[in-house]
């Protein structure tokens, strides 16, 4: 074990792991989905597996509802890493297994929201929906 290497404490997995510069991501996003969109950390779970395709995938963070279906899902890139189709792609391959409400690609400097709205589309919106809007929905 490399023990040299910084590590940090993600609250979600309640161990330290290492500070990659994706996890610096993940950690800063799970402080806004803390604080600014107001989801209780028991409603979220983070290194999500998924199969899709018969090949395994793993969510970044995914955030669940009281009757613990997935209801949002977040996908974190390093900060040099464009927030592109590819990007995009791979979290709307996510979403066909979670089915959620909410979308988020971020990269700690760039982030990406998109919404279900009532007749099931996707829109993009500039600031995020706090937890409660999206269980009203």
């Amino acid at each position: 074990m490399d023990n040299s290497r910084e590590k940090i404490w993600d609250p979600l997995r309640r161990k330290m792991v290492a500070l990659t510069p994706e996890e610096r991501v993940r950690q800063w996003f799970i402080g806004i989905l803390s604080r600014k969109m107001e989801v209780p950390m028991h409603m979220m779970m983070s290194e999500v597996s998924l199969s899709f395709g018969g090949k395994p995938w793993r969510a970044d963070i995914v955030v669940y509802d009281r009757a613990v279906r997935p209801l949002i899902v977040v996908e974190c890139k390093q900060p040099e890493v464009k927030l592109d189709q590819e990007v995009l792609t791979q979290v709307i391959r996510y979403n066909m297994v979670l089915d959620v409400k909410c979308i988020i690609i971020t990269n700690g400097t760039s982030t990406v929201i998109a919404v279900k709205d009532s007749q099931g589309a996707f829109a993009f919106v500039s600031e995020p929906p706090t937890f409660k809007q999206l269980l009203e929905q």
